[in-house]
């Protein structure tokens, strides 16, 4: 028999959670943007990356390498499949870099962060950790069947009303001169 884990009240997370650093002197606001191969992230990264650079703040991004159940009895196959996953963030971040580069924001050189475990779970980790974290940016798919898996566990799920920080939500079907427009 295992034993439950007690829910943490609203109150208890509230006191758990430090205040935000963004405005003390010596920080800067972080906009965290969860890039990934999906194309909603192009999205997300022209949202984040122009309020950045509107509000004097700075560009994160997140790459989180997922948890591969099936290798995790093979040692050596597991390490293979780590060190394949910061591969691929590395290109997905020089890839994220040459599109910055390409909508004009040449000054803006984004802190570049890859964590593994699950995607929600690391965010929250990241942005508990991260005091300078103030907005949390995510492109909205524009697939009919819905927002996407990570719009729909953070924005729609359990933590949507206890989540330590705003969380911008950038429609897909925006072209990149709409949403200049807009941030």
């Amino acid at each position: 028999m295992t034993k439950k884990k007690a829910t943490e009240t609203p109150e208890a997370a509230q006191q758990r959670r430090r205040m935000r650093q963004v405005f003390v002197e010596g920080h800067k606001r972080k906009f965290l943007v969860v890039v990934d191969e999906t194309p909603e992230c192009e999205s997300a990264l022209a949202f984040a990356a122009s309020r950045a650079e509107r509000t004097k703040g700075q560009l994160a991004l997140l790459y989180v390498i997922e948890p591969g159940a099936e290798f995790q009895h093979w040692l050596g196959v597991e390490e293979i499949a780590r060190e394949e996953g910061h591969s691929k963030a590395r290109a997905v971040f020089r890839l994220f870099g040459r599109k910055l580069k390409a909508m004009g924001f040449d000054d803006i050189v984004p802190e570049e962060i890859i964590r593994e475990g699950t995607k929600a779970e690391e965010i929250t980790k990241l942005i508990e950790e991260d005091r300078d974290i103030g907005v949390l940016v995510l492109g909205a798919s524009k697939d009919p069947s819905g927002p996407g898996p990570l719009v729909t566990a953070l924005a729609g799920g359990r933590l949507a009303g206890t989540f330590p920080v705003p969380i911008t939500l950038v429609p897909g079907h925006l072209s990149t001169e709409e949403i200049l427009a807009l941030a």
